[in-house]
């Protein structure tokens, strides 16, 4: 005699297709009212990793510049 387990009974019922189309069909204007409430800030987000990482390099290309110089020259 084996009992399946709340997860396993879950897991069988979820992996139906009709199930999982049911889902979809559920979740979409959800998700969909959910991507275009954060829309701009996922732009805003992109921006900033890109200027940051362009602040970064311009950083590296200091410190790399600042280190090669003799000593006896001026940094400015």
């Amino acid at each position: 005699m084996s009992f399946k387990t709340f997860r396993d009974t879950c897991i069988e019922y979820l992996n139906k297709e009709d199930i999982k189309r049911d889902l979809k069909e559920i979740l979409k204007p959800i998700v969909s009212t959910i991507y275009n409430e954060i829309y701009i800030y996922i732009w805003l987000i992109c921006f900033y990793n890109v200027v940051f990482i362009f602040i970064v390099l311009a950083n590296f290309i200091l410190l790399v510049r600042f280190l090669k110089k003799p000593p006896g020259e001026k940094y400015i």
